[in-house]
């Protein structure tokens, strides 16, 4: 097994994993600690080590609030457990499980990116497990990358720092630096530089459709897997991203509040006092379109054809982000279909009408999850266009063990295969279902088309793309086969209402 390998920086030493075919490096530094004078600036090279480094624990996490605390946050039940996890500005360190025994075996490789709504998540998390992955011959990393405050704030002495380039998004920057290490690296253990799939969920979903539409990422990967990144949703379209000179102005009363003059003097600040000022002030740091690395709403660039176009697979949950119309009477609810959908109002009404005017009922039928009807029009808009092959599928399996049912974020168990890691009651149906997705991801990473066989040499039930003959969605219920009911009229309703909006036909 590759135990020892020789990367760039110096000579990189692993430990067995439970599974001793497979090697588990920890803790491996992608950049430069983005720590005093690199606070806010793009992620520096690396400085080579003497002799060997001991990857063999996870490096801090990003600093953010402390995991394990609120009792009324699912994901503190879930996995954020532990607060005593270490939590340092020094974080960019990545994860590498290979189960390569000789580094010229040129497997696919997998860079995992974690979500958080970037506020939050690390790479430790206990479900980012890579071992399952890992047997199934991919190569897989998971990459650390600055939160919140640190990693997405801008100002105008930032940009002025940089005026020919990157200005904002240090925390994009931080994960295609890593990428970047993944393309130089990955050979030594074992992995195919020319054969990488970057996939992440919700936050991390999001990054990664930002990498699919910056030009500044072009040819660095080949595959794309996008877990609950929202694709269209509706409305953020229509709200888009600030504009850098709109961050540069929230960044500029940031550090009035702080109290600072200075870039220099901000960057003087203890980084644990830096968060909880910028948690008091009220701003949540996220996405900018600085024109670097974000050029354009994302949107717009994929309605425009401005993207990589390369294989995808994307989809949602079923209990995530869903708008349900809070109405009382009959005529509370048309009042709400006609203030939400204007001239669509008549056909959404006609779609929720129910016997007796059951209000309850309508207010059912007449909910959308809005990331659904995202991901759908990305699907549309790519069969219409047919610039690339995306698989679309909707997680909505039984959960057991409270009522949250398919809550945004419950597939990751079953797509790295880590229930047992779950408090959760799972059965066997859960852990079939774990295999089958976990082989569904791994199979398109490897050749672009999730289809093969499962573990007893059997066919796995087909799953084919999206397309305009055959809108496709593969539903993982209690099994993963063909949803014979999706898309349903109000979804398509939904799509084509807000493809109006974009003033697309």
């Amino acid at each position: 097994m590759l135990r020892r390998v020789v990367v760039e920086n110096g000579i990189l030493e692993g430990l067995p994993a439970a599974d001793p075919r497979i090697t588990v490096f920890k803790g491996v530094p992608f950049a430069a600690p983005p720590v005093g004078d690199l606070r806010w600036r793009p992620p520096q090279p690396c400085k080579n080590w003497e002799g060997v480094y001991k990857a063999y624990t996870f490096a801090p996490i990003s600093i953010q609030e402390t995991p394990g605390l609120d009792p009324n946050n699912i994901y503190t039940k879930e996995w954020h457990v532990d607060p005593n996890v270490p939590m340092s500005e020094d974080c960019l360190y990545l994860n590498i499980w290979t189960p390569a025994k000789h580094p010229d075996e040129k497997l696919p490789v997998m860079v995992w990116i974690f979500g958080g709504g970037l506020q939050v998540g690390y790479t430790s998390e206990m479900e980012f497990d890579g071992e399952r992955i890992a047997r199934r011959g991919i190569v897989f990393v998971s990459v650390n990358y600055r939160l919140n405050v640190f990693g997405f704030f801008a100002h105008s002495q930032i940009s002025a720092e940089n005026p020919d380039g990157p200005k904002a998004n240090f925390g994009l920057l931080d994960q295609l630096a890593g990428i970047a290490w993944v393309k130089r690296n990955i050979a030594a253990f074992g992995g195919d530089p020319d054969n990488i799939t970057i996939f992440g969920q919700s936050a991390g979903g999001g990054s990664v459709t930002a990498h699919v539409t910056s030009p500044v990422s072009k040819g660095m990967f080949q595959k794309a897997i996008i877990q609950s990144g929202g694709g269209f949703v509706p409305p953020r379209f229509n709200q888009g991203y600030p504009s850098l000179e709109e961050a540069e102005k929230m960044g500029e009363e940031f550090f009035k509040y702080l109290g600072v003059n200075s870039l220099d003097e901000a960057r003087k600040i203890d980084a644990k006092e830096l968060f909880e000022k910028s948690l008091s002030f009220g701003a949540r740091w996220g996405f900018v379109k600085d024109g670097y690395y974000i050029v354009d709403d994302p949107v717009k660039l994929i309605i425009e054809g401005k993207w990589h176009k390369i294989p995808l697979i994307m989809g949602h949950t079923g209990n995530e982000f869903v708008e349900r119309p809070n109405a009382k009477t009959v005529e509370e609810f048309k009042e709400y279909a006609y203030k939400k959908y204007q001239e669509d109002a008549e056909e959404y009404l006609r779609l929720c009408k129910v016997e007796n005017d059951d209000v309850e009922e309508m207010c059912r039928k007449g909910a959308v999850n809005m990331f659904e009807i995202g991901n759908l029009m990305w699907c549309e808009h790519n069969a219409e266009k047919k610039d690339t092959t995306i698989y679309c599928y909707c997680f909505d399996p039984e959960i057991p063990g409270d009522d949250a049912g398919s809550f945004h974020s419950s597939e990751l168990w079953f797509t790295f295969e880590t229930l047992a890691k779950c408090w959760r009651p799972f059965v066997g149906k859960h852990y079939d279902l774990a295999r089958q997705m976990c082989n569904y991801w791994t199979n398109f990473a490897k050749k672009g088309d999730p289809n093969g066989l499962d573990a007893d040499g059997t066919p796995m039930p087909e799953w084919r793309p999206y397309t305009k003959e055959e809108p496709f969605i593969m539903l993982f219920g209690d099994k993963p086969g063909k949803d014979p009911n999706r898309p349903t009229e109000l979804m398509k309703l939904m799509v084509k209402h807000y493809f109006k909006r974009l003033n697309i036909k």
